[in-house]
């Protein structure tokens, strides 16, 4: 029961203040194509309007926080998700002339 209280005592719903943002040139890490092999990279779509949208995924409150930011002040935008198995990462550049779909090992 006491750990129960502990993760609803910690469980927070967040929305994003995020403003819209210029992706740029979609690109992707050796890693990252070897991860998708063979797979259209259109399944990493979901993944890419997420991160449009300000659905930042996997990272902590202060990374949101931080990201909804950098959207306003053109700074550098980062979200992880988890792709078939693995954790993921996208990162648009500051000043928006890329995103990149990468491992975090590539970092």
């Amino acid at each position: 029961m006491h750990t129960h209280n502990l993760i609803e005592n910690n469980t927070q719903i967040y929305t994003s203040t995020a403003v819209s943002f210029e992706l740029g040139q979609i690109v992707m890490t050796r890693g990252m194509s070897e991860l998708l092999g063979d797979l259209p990279p259109q399944l990493l779509d979901p993944c890419l309007f997420r991160h449009k949208g300000g659905d930042w995924g996997n990272i902590c409150q202060e990374d949101r926080e931080a990201n909804d930011n950098a959207t306003r002040h053109g700074l550098r935008v980062m979200s992880e998700y988890t792709f078939s198995g693995e954790r993921i990462w996208l990162i648009t550049e500051a000043d928006r002339s890329a995103t990149t779909f990468l491992l975090p090992s590539e970092y």
